[in-house]
This record gives structure tokens, sequence and C-alpha cells, in this order.
């Protein structure tokens, strides 16, 4: 049971990060010790369901968008490089960055953010 929820964590986790940041301390929490059980797995959904009710804000997305970067930031080209740094600064710019990470994913294929739920969406 643990691996298939901690698939749904690695699945989620930019998303929520997105969304609320207390939701995704709160659900990081739920994974400490790894001691799993069926009352974390109703609490995991639970602020899944919340975090997704709850609109992105410039904080937000900016927290998840640096986290998003951190596996391009050695691989990225000067170019992108320069447009990341220029779109992080810029809260209006927010939607932008989003679809330039999409297409950065697309590009480098990280795994992990491949199988995520940002990817999946096409952004925040």
């Amino acid at each position: 049971m643990m691996t298939s929820i901690q698939a749904q964590w690695a699945y989620h986790k930019y998303w929520v990060m997105g969304h609320s940041q207390a939701h995704y301390n709160a659900i990081r929490l739920l994974f400490k010790g790894n001691d799993w059980s069926a009352d974390k797995e109703k609490d995991f959904y639970r602020l899944l369901a919340e975090a997704q009710a709850i609109a992105p804000t410039g904080a937000t997305l900016r927290t998840a968008y640096q986290h998003i970067w951190g596996y391009f930031k050695k691989v990225a080209n000067d170019e992108e490089r320069d447009a990341y740094k220029e779109m992080i600064g810029d809260e209006t710019t927010y939607e932008e960055l989003g679809e330039f990470l999409v297409q950065m994913i697309e590009n480098y294929q990280p795994k992990y953010l491949v199988n995520s739920k940002f990817y999946e969406d096409g952004g925040l």
C-alpha cells in the first residue's frame, strides 16, 4: 500500500505545492517515518481534494516553479536560463512560465516530472 501512495504523492507533489504550501507540508508530514495507515491514506486524499479547491497564488507558484526549475538549472542553455530568470521575477508572466516549464519537461524529459500531474495538466 505504501508504494502506491508514494507514487501518488510523487505524481501530485509540485501540483500541491503550487496550490498550497500548507497542504504540501501537511502531506509531507504524513509520510514522515514511513509509518502508513488507513487513516493516513484517508488524510492524504482529503488534503489533495482541499488543495484542489485552493487557487494558486504568486507565492505558491513561485515556490513550485523554483523547485521544478531545479531539474533544469544544470542542463539548460543560456537562453533558457535567461528566460527563466526574467519570468520568475515577474508574477504577470507566471502563466507563461508554467508553459515554459512544460516545454522544458518535453525537451529534457526528466522522468520524475514527465510522470507528474503538473506536466499532465500542462502547468498549474
